[in-house]
């Protein structure tokens, strides 16, 4: 008999949770970087063994309102919290309680099993050290399970899978097998260019930037070896931005081409041809319009 159960990772930017994701699937899925609003929607990651599927579904970092884009964003933690079996919340292990997570944690049904992950552990040699993090997380909610990990360095994960798998119910796997997200393969391509530029970026550009995949295609080339093409578009919100991602002599966009197409060739298993272009398109993170368009929806 089949069995399946729906988990959302749940924390504040920069615990791990897109960190997490990417190891308990075994595959780089969601962005990760040390900067806030790296995920911007819901990203559902599939991890199927044998008789049971997990499906995670990534969330962004708890925030205020501000923009139309944030609003999208907090919708997608809203509805995240609905209608699943069981919730991972995520801390760092250097972190105390914040106000906003005691805020997500009131917006979780006193029946959804609640595991407390505590990120980073890998950070404290003296593991005795994290006993009263621990203490102080407890007494905000009954947790079904407390759990230090390291995603960075895979320490803890398979506890995890082991204490979710307890909480699927019999049903059908909603995802093939082989599959292990719902992302289309443009969004996967578009955030690894948008990750890229995060880590090169100064903390002001990266926010400002979306980016959209124009064209995607395979062919083979004379010696019968596989190619895939691909053209994506840089936007900016500022014009003065544009000469930052472009960099002296266009090599800030060439070396975040460079990073991005390692990381689609490992992806994808085939060479690739990744072309980059710069526009600006002001405001556009209160444009619904362009929201839309960029993927970033919520509705």
């Amino acid at each position: 008999m089949t069995k399946s159960a729906f988990i959302t990772i749940l924390g504040r930017p920069n615990v791990g949770k897109s960190s997490l994701l990417n190891a308990i699937i075994g595959e780089k899925i969601a962005a990760v970087s040390s900067k806030p609003q790296t995920t911007r929607t819901k990203i559902t990651g599939v991890l199927t063994e044998g008789e049971i599927q997990l499906v995670f579904i990534d969330t962004p970092g708890i925030l205020r309102e501000k923009d139309k884009l944030a609003s999208h964003m907090i919708k997608a933690i809203d509805s995240s919290v609905s209608s699943i079996d069981a919730a991972i919340l995520v801390v760092d292990a250097e972190k105390k309680p914040s106000v906003q997570e005691k805020e997500l944690l009131s917006k979780l049904s006193k029946k959804t099993p609640v595991l407390l992950v505590i990120n980073k552990i890998d950070l404290f040699p003296d593991k005795e050290q994290l006993i009263p993090v621990i203490a102080e997380y407890s007494s905000l909610y009954d947790f079904a399970a407390v759990i230090p990990v390291s995603a960075l360095e895979n320490d803890g994960l398979d506890i995890i899978v082991d204490q979710l798998k307890a909480y699927a119910a019999d049903g059908p796997h909603y995802f093939p097998d082989g599959k292990f997200t719902d992302q289309p393969e443009r969004v996967i391509v578009a955030e690894m260019i948008r990750e890229k530029l995060l880590e090169l970026l100064s903390d002001e550009v990266p926010h400002g930037i979306a980016v959209g995949v124009e064209r995607m295609d395979e062919h083979d080339n004379r010696d019968g070896e596989s190619i895939l093409d691909i053209e994506a578009t840089i936007y900016c919100e500022k014009e003065s931005h544009k000469g930052i991602v472009i960099g002296k002599r266009g090599a800030m966009l060439k070396q975040v081409g460079t990073l991005a197409r390692a990381d689609i060739e490992r992806f994808f298993m085939i060479r690739a041809n990744l072309q980059l272009w710069v526009k600006v398109k002001e405001g556009w993170r209160n444009r619904e319009g362009l929201i839309k368009n960029f993927g970033l929806s919520n509705d």
